[in-house]
């Protein structure tokens, strides 16, 4: 069971580190032009930024406190962080009409839960 948390925990690490790390870099206006975030038109700057860090932060929250030994309960935490944007992204794409990113949210979210619960105190 714990490796598979840790090839888990692995996974939404680099996705989120990817994904994040590229809305807090690059612009919004060349992330739209790549064609596949077009969600970012009805978001701000700020906004975009603002989603990046918070993927960033959880993605970092996933694997640094149970490496480490340094506060491990911060691990479940993120991890239901990372919950919250999935389900928070699902909305965004059904309101929108995108069902292509649909799949990956919901593994995304699974992955996440799979996390919270196998990481969790207890």
């Amino acid at each position: 069971m714990d490796i598979g948390l840790w090839v888990a925990q692995g996974l939404l690490a680099i996705v989120y580190l990817a994904a994040g790390g590229l809305k807090v870099v690059r612009r919004r206006e060349r992330l739209i032009a790549s064609g596949a975030l077009d969600w970012m038109k009805d978001s701000s700057d700020a906004g975009v930024k603002a989603v990046g860090l918070v993927e960033v932060l959880g993605a970092l929250g996933v694997v640094l406190p149970r490496l480490t030994g340094i506060a491990p309960v911060l691990t479940p935490i993120a991890a239901i962080g990372l919950v919250v944007v999935q389900v928070a992204a699902f909305r965004v794409h059904l309101v929108r009409g995108e069902r292509r990113p649909l799949p990956a949210n919901v593994l995304l979210a699974l992955l996440a839960a799979f996390v919270a619960a196998g990481r969790f105190p207890g």
